[in-house]
């Protein structure tokens, strides 16, 4: 579901008016998608920072060479941090990745409704509550909150891409 007009409170250019790439990579976004995500259309005012964003979103949230961390995973960080800042696109936008990759529609709805409802494994359940944390409080992030991770199989590159991930 994209997210309501009236929302949009800046003007964007014309898809014709885009460049030919931007273009190009807008209409397999409709193919896959069913839509161009608003994030997108937000950055086409800046070809370079489209570019750039689209770049390390590729690389952040679907490289499977780069982050141990599972596409599932970091969707799940997604929708968890998307939760904590009410983002309606994202949840929607997430919500729907999770219920895909997971193949559990129950799952998907409760992360978005709230994630600690949700049957997941400690170590799952441990990178929610930081990802959480880290959204909500991060002042309070220490040092028992990485060795927490830690203990249930994270390494610190595993750290770092939580991190990275939730932040973005």
């Amino acid at each position: 579901m994209p997210q309501p007009d009236h929302i949009v409170k800046i003007s964007l250019p014309d898809h014709d008016d885009l460049d030919e790439s931007i273009q190009k990579y807008f209409a397999k976004c409709e193919e896959k998608l069913g839509l161009t995500p608003y994030v997108l259309q937000a950055y086409t005012k800046n070809p370079a920072k489209f570019q750039t964003f689209v770049t390390f979103y590729n690389q952040l949230m679907l490289d499977e060479e780069t982050c141990a961390l599972t596409k599932l995973e970091r969707e799940m960080i997604a929708v968890t941090v998307s939760s904590a800042n009410r983002c309606y696109y994202c949840l929607v936008a997430h919500g729907q990745a999770v219920r895909q990759l997971s193949d559990d529609p129950q799952l998907g709805e409760m992360m978005v409704m709230n994630y600690r409802v949700a049957e997941l494994e400690p170590r799952q359940r441990a990178m929610l509550d930081f990802a959480w944390k880290i959204t909500v409080t991060p002042h309070d992030i220490g040092d028992a909150d990485r060795e927490h991770l830690r203990n249930v199989g994270f390494t610190d590159q595993d750290i770092f891409d939580i991190c990275d991930v939730a932040a973005f």
